[in-house]
């Protein structure tokens, strides 16, 4: 027997779980867009990456990449990994740093030390949107690197849908992590 649903006169997005979206991602239904994140059960197309973009992200990505080889916690630095954040989330941080980077599927949410976005054109978005979202995912760390402002916004202490702890740091100055301890790097190669 059916359940009766009641009648609505208000419209009532539906929005897609991370299963649906993985599975009209893998049928090609994004295959005309390039590149598409899962925020908020709605599927977002990304826009290309330019060379400030993808020159500060290479950049940041060999030198965490560089910073985090010298230690034994098996962390590691991937590009461009989709992370699973159930039910409606799956975004494509420019850098996640996991303790899970060998295996199939997505990057698993509890694997996260750091999410790095690079922010040329999506500055706002990244730091609003994403922010609460990686917040209230509970990312115990997100660095927001903004291209046209030359600084790394560092957030920390996730409660709720805001980090209680952040600044900010200028190209040419060292950023230290605030949550996972003996890592630093230098970015004075960044601007």
């Amino acid at each position: 027997m059916t359940e009766a649903i009641p009648l609505t006169t208000e419209w009532k997005p539906v929005k897609l779980r991370v299963e649906d979206y993985l599975m009209l991602d893998e049928a090609g239904a994004f295959d005309d867009y390039g590149r598409t994140e899962l925020i908020e059960g709605e599927v977002v197309y990304m826009n290309a990456q330019h060379r400030p973009h993808a020159r500060i992200k290479s950049r940041l990505h060999v030198l965490l990449a560089n910073e985090l080889t010298k230690r034994d916690d098996g962390l590691e630095a991937l590009v461009e990994g989709s992370v699973s954040m159930p039910p409606y989330n799956v975004p494509e941080p420019d850098i996640a740093v996991t303790a899970e980077p060998e295996g199939k599927g997505l990057i698993p949410l509890a694997s996260l030390a750091l999410i790095v976005e690079v922010a040329d054109s999506t500055l706002r978005n990244d730091l609003g949107r994403k922010a609460k979202i990686y917040a209230r995912e509970g990312v115990p760390e997100y660095w927001v690197v903004d291209v046209g402002g030359a600084r790394i916004h560092q957030l920390w202490a996730p409660q709720g849908e805001a980090y209680a702890e952040r600044r900010e740091v200028p190209f040419g100055d060292p950023v230290s992590a605030a949550t996972i301890g003996r890592l630093t790097v230098e970015t004075g190669g960044l601007g």
